[in-house]
């Protein structure tokens, strides 16, 4: 069944509604032991993040296939680079989207204190919402689309202003720190790997890409303009939020957002912006279990994952790929529910970050070799997009040495795992 295509406005949500989720309501709190200087790592990251953003809204006009950073990697590396982007990003997909329900849960702790003490509740009021996410997906793409569209815009009012007017209660000895306990390098990369689990979703119009009408045109403007605004929007809210409440505050905080518009509002705003929170968690969860279906659909029709991943059911959506996800994921959230809400979260956060910058080191380099294929490489002509390549490979590649090398070898270990499946499907050994 021929799905329905979407249009720019939702193309747009999806880039902006999966950056403006989970990442920007608890950020405040894990960067608190930073102050002011989380303004280096939100320079970083945002800087890595336009870059990114021109490289995939450029890579989209040459490439219109689905997959996304995968689809580019393929063209410009051949299978077994393809592989290793797809295989490490999905399991960014729901490593990452466990992140995600997680911070649902903390944000709804404001209407459900219990949610704090009773882990049994907390564990199933996640694992209900990585279910409804994956209920919508299972409808297509253009349902999960319009429901990320309504998503985006309801969320959007609450934290607009208290990254406006929040401003005006911002007290500095809230956000300073002595900067003399800190090694700037390191906080430079430490704070840009914990903020650009923010930007992760440059990418998110480009996965879907046949299901968008003109995509040559949509896609790219998609993926500019999403990031350009989610940047704006997360310095400027995270900041205010740090300045809004005190250091202590902060770090018991689960859900600073709220706490900060209690401080200004009263109980009505302290409301207002932890509903917010958890729509905007929701539906980020909603855009993420997209892409952790239409990634692997698109390797699996490639060959170059199980075919089992490519069935689809009557509506389009590819349902195996989706459950599959889903209960991984849910078996992600099992094994670290044991810890805090804010411990769980930047476990994961990390891994999912790092899994990302995978695909990301891949695509910054294919519009160098698209540029070779077509012969048109010539430094005095393109000095301008080999610097930008340039740069945005070195932040890609300095994210992911600022997740940590506890994390890097985690990340390794899942890598590797994916080998055999590779050798399988290229026949290269017989099980």
């Amino acid at each position: 069944m021929k799905q329905a295509q979407i249009e720019f406005w939702p193309a747009a949500a999806l880039v902006a509604g999966n950056m403006i989720g989970s990442g920007i309501f608890l950020l405040p709190a894990t960067l608190a032991v930073f102050g002011q200087l989380s303004l280096l790592g939100w320079l970083v990251s945002g800087t890595g993040a336009l870059l990114l953003a021109y490289t995939f809204a450029r890579l989209s006009r040459l490439i219109t296939t689905n997959g996304g950073p995968y689809a580019y990697t393929r063209w410009a590396f051949g299978d077994f680079s393809a592989f290793v982007v797809a295989w490490g990003y999905w399991i960014s997909l729901w490593t990452g989207n466990a992140a995600i329900a997680i911070a649902f849960v903390a944000n709804l702790t404001p209407f459900f204190p219990g949610l704090r003490t009773n882990s049994n509740l907390s564990l199933l009021v996640c694992l209900s919402s990585i279910w409804v996410a994956t209920a919508i997906n299972l409808r297509g793409v253009r349902e999960a689309a319009q429901f990320q569209l309504i998503t985006t815009a309801l969320r959007l009012l609450p934290i607009l202003l208290l990254s406006t007017w929040g401003f005006y209660f911002f007290k500095w000895e809230n956000w300073a720190v002595d900067p003399g306990q800190f090694s700037l390098s390191d906080v430079a990369l430490q704070a840009a790997a914990l903020t650009f689990w923010s930007f992760l979703g440059i990418e998110s119009a480009t996965i879907p890409a046949t299901s968008i009408r003109n995509p040559e045109r949509n896609i790219s403007r998609a993926t500019w303009w999403g990031t350009v605004f989610s940047v704006l929007v997360f310095v400027a809210s995270c900041s205010a939020v740090m300045g809004i409440l005190s250091h202590g505050q902060l770090l018991e905080s689960a859900a600073p957002f709220a706490d900060a518009a209690q401080l200004i509002w009263g109980r009505v705003g302290y409301y207002a912006v932890a509903a917010a929170a958890a729509l905007a968690c929701l539906g980020a969860l909603n855009g993420w279990i997209l892409l952790q279906g239409q990634i692997p659909d698109a390797v699996a029709k490639d060959g170059l994952f199980p075919p089992f991943f490519g069935k689809e059911n009557r509506r389009g959506a590819p349902a195996n790929a989706l459950i599959l996800s889903s209960i991984l994921m849910t078996g992600m959230v099992l094994l670290n529910y044991t810890d805090s809400l804010q411990e769980q979260f930047k476990k994961m956060i990390l891994l999912a970050t790092l899994a990302n910058l995978i695909p990301y080191v891949f695509s910054a380099l294919a519009e160098w070799v698209w540029l070779l294929r077509q012969g048109q490489f010539r430094w005095a002509l393109h000095w301008g997009l080999t610097i930008r390549s340039v740069l945005t490979f070195a932040f890609a590649m300095a994210a992911i040495l600022g997740t940590g090398w506890h994390t890097i070898r985690s990340g390794l270990i899942l890598l590797v795992l994916g080998m055999p499946v590779y050798w399988w499907l290229k026949g290269k050994v017989k099980v």
